[in-house]
């Protein structure tokens, strides 16, 4: 190989970074996101990943689809919730019950709202910011907020229901951006 490179008048560095170059643009690192859920408690991760991302240098975009479209929607953002129903992973909100909330506990009429309430209690306790703080946070450090148009005509949301934060793309221009992306993760 580096005899071909000599032909070519590179040395293995300079092929290195074209090829780094040929597959992102930038040179920088990059986090594609799918986040495809709209609950409060699957809001935060993208959100998390894509900030902490932004402030390690990285490029980064967050593709909104389906439910998940709800974190850019004006309407639905700021009241996202957490539905104990169905969702192993969720601790009791009352002391004495046992460290889960089981389904037939969730399924009593409040428990959505109980659930909502004591996880964003736990995040202001933790300094972790609102919703509406990361979705103004990770717009400002450059992350790409990706609304999914044919999501959006399906499920009948218009431009003017997003923030304006908000870019309406396809999902070919999402794949073109994720197909140089260091990391990929769907949410």
């Amino acid at each position: 190989m580096t005899e071909t490179l000599e032909k070519l008048g590179l040395s293995l560095a300079e092929f290195q970074k074209l090829h780094a170059e040929a597959h992102n643009e930038t040179g920088k690192k990059r986090l594609a996101i799918v986040a495809s859920k709209g609950s409060l408690d699957m809001v935060y991760p993208p959100l998390i990943l894509a900030t902490t991302a932004t402030a390690l240098g990285w490029e980064c975009g967050i593709f909104f689809t389906f439910y998940g479209l709800d974190a850019l929607n004006k309407k639905k953002y700021k009241g996202l919730k957490v539905a104990p129903l169905g969702n192993p992973a969720m601790p009791s909100p009352l002391k004495g019950l046992p460290v889960y909330v089981p389904n037939l506990v969730g399924a009593i009429p409040g428990m959505t709202f109980i659930a909502t309430a004591l996880m964003k209690r736990w995040m202001r306790k933790a300094n972790v910011p609102s919703i509406e703080q990361f979705v103004e946070m990770a717009h400002q450090k450059g992350v790409k907020l990706i609304a999914c148009s044919t999501t959006m005509g399906v499920m009948g949301i218009k431009k003017e229901d997003l923030l304006p934060e908000a870019d309406i793309q396809g999902a070919a221009a999402f794949l073109h951006f994720a197909s140089k992306a260091t990391v990929t993760l769907f949410i």
